[in-house]
């Protein structure tokens, strides 16, 4: 039995689905319900043009009212001078345009990794530039403190603006809206590799509802995925058709058919003049968009992946952020820090903090500070707890371990005990971002590639804190872990020190 040729009569589109509902089925090959509603990137779109209107507007007057030619309480607005209001206005609208022009709120980029808020950061680093500029020609000095005011506070606005609408776009794709309904294109088994990522999870904002195989595939069950039971729907020579019959935002070729070289060349033509896009994917996993680039070479897309750098002036930078903010933060939180050491020495016998050796960069072995969350013969009595470890691989986790102190508990539910690792940061064993510190014991059971994770040093917070943290496998936190090590940025860091806040407020995921 091979693949259906043709599509016949196709179900009615709908409004939405739910996340687990059924495909609907009907003819031969089976029908698909449109799962998603279309316009919603248009609405997206509309929702954050006004929001960053507010933001920027706001963060206008604000700077009116307090800069130097400012209104004051009880002042009229006619007392700031035309010339500040009309540049102001200018300015607003001229900010606007600039995260239009930078594609700020594109569909393709707004909901997953940093590309947005790097958007917005350039978008608004060159209006500021522009302004600058104008004032300087126009020998206006005196007005620009009032509008570096205006740009750092509506920057740090759309900024937090930016995430409240991402949350917000993020829960709403779990519940399976807002999304681009997708059709996967290639041999069964790049098909299901494919499908079973991209509906693994909504967060991208595709959801794989079809799949088109050769016609000469035998095994025409539908392709499993952790959402649904992906039906075929063509084959490869009428993806098209298909396309435009199921209304397919977007269709995803997964690796290259053998049969046909020209076959991605024919299919984008076909697709001219629809609103569906072509997308192509490969097996090239936990690589970093700026890392891939493309290069024609006489007609031949040739994808350069650049290979992962662990020095240089980026890393100079990230350990002048690492002294900048462990200082700030030691200094800071000591009298937390100093309430903490009280109730630790308080709750049971022993030290208030507790030092452990870890392995840093490159197998150099360090002493690394927490609070003291244990009983003081915690380690002692590991080899009898061996038994009912809930880990894998050469973790040890147990959820309701005996040794922890009632104080303790608290701490780890909000990852207080890590703060002392501040010092560790500031004298350079450690850094604010990183793979986890691992023991000695976990790095000697290591296969070879896990050692890549002492390329750089380890982090008080990383990838595995805002990703499910002591819920995490052992499997998971290394691939975590790994993609960090070869794939961080500046940029990165500063979204994973944000998250991070997040789950410590909501302490999940820790034990």
């Amino acid at each position: 039995m091979t693949a259906q040729p043709s599509l016949p009569l196709l179900a009615p589109k709908t409004r939405r689905l739910s996340r687990r509902a059924p495909l609907v089925h009907g003819g031969n090959p089976p029908a698909v319900a449109r799962a998603s509603d279309r316009s919603w990137p248009r609405r997206y779109r509309r929702r954050l043009l006004a929001s960053d209107t507010l933001v920027l507007t706001l963060a206008a007057l604000g700077a009116l009212w307090a800069g130097p030619e400012h209104a004051g309480p009880g002042q009229p607005w006619t007392t700031v001078g035309t010339e500040v209001l009309v540049t102001s206005v200018l300015v607003v609208l001229g900010w606007l345009g600039s995260l239009s022009v930078f594609g700020t709120r594109h569909a393709r980029v707004v909901g997953i990794g940093v590309t947005e808020y790097r958007r917005v950061l350039s978008a608004s680093a060159l209006s500021f530039a522009a302004l600058a500029l104008l004032l300087a020609l126009a020998a206006q000095h005196d007005h620009l403190p009032m509008f570096v005011g205006v740009f750092a506070g509506g920057t740090a606005g759309l900024l937090l603006t930016r995430w409240g609408w991402r949350n917000w776009l993020g829960h709403r794709r779990e519940n399976g809206e807002y999304l681009f309904d997708a059709l996967v294109v290639g041999t069964r088994s790049e098909v299901e590799y494919v499908a079973a990522r991209i509906n693994s999870k909504f967060g991208a904002g595709y959801r794989v509802v079809g799949a088109a195989l050769p016609a000469t595939t035998t095994n025409t069950a539908p392709i499993p995925t952790a959402d649904r039971d992906v039906p075929l729907v063509a084959d490869l020579d009428h993806v098209a058709s298909a396309a435009r019959a199921l209304d397919i935002d977007a269709v995803v070729v997964a690796g290259q058919p053998e049969s046909d070289r020209q076959f991605i060349r024919d299919l984008s033509w076909a697709l001219e003049g629809t609103v569906t896009e072509l997308v192509l994917a490969s097996r090239l996993t936990d690589v970093a968009g700026p890392r891939i680039h493309f290069r024609p070479v006489e007609g031949l897309p040739l994808m350069h992946v650049e290979l992962p750098q662990f020095s240089g002036g980026k890393h100079l930078v990230k350990r002048g952020l690492d002294v900048t903010l462990s200082a700030i933060g030691l200094l800071v939180l000591l009298p937390l820090l100093a309430g903490i050491a009280l109730a630790v020495r308080l709750d049971s016998d022993g030290p208030a903090l507790f030092r452990q050796e870890r392995v840093g960069k490159s197998g150099q072995t360090f002493r690394m500070l927490k609070f003291r969350s244990m009983i003081t013969d915690a380690e002692a009595r590991l080899p009898e707890l061996l038994g009912a470890n809930q880990g894998s691989g050469v973790l040890f986790k147990l959820k309701h371990d005996p040794r922890v102190t009632r104080v303790g508990r608290v701490l780890r539910k909000y990852s207080l005990d890590e703060l002392p690792q501040l010092w560790n940061v500031l004298v350079g064993d450690m850094s604010l971002v990183g793979p986890r510190p691992p023991l000695q014991r976990e790095v000697d059971g290591y296969a070879s590639h896990v050692h890549r994770r002492l390329f750089i040093k380890p982090g008080l917070t990383g990838m595995w804190q805002v990703n499910g943290r002591s819920d995490l496998s052992w499997d998971e936190s290394v691939r975590l872990d790994l993609y960090y090590v070869e794939n961080w940025s500046l940029t990165g860091d500063l979204v994973i020190l944000w998250r991070t806040l997040r789950v410590l407020v909501n302490g999940s995921g820790a034990y």
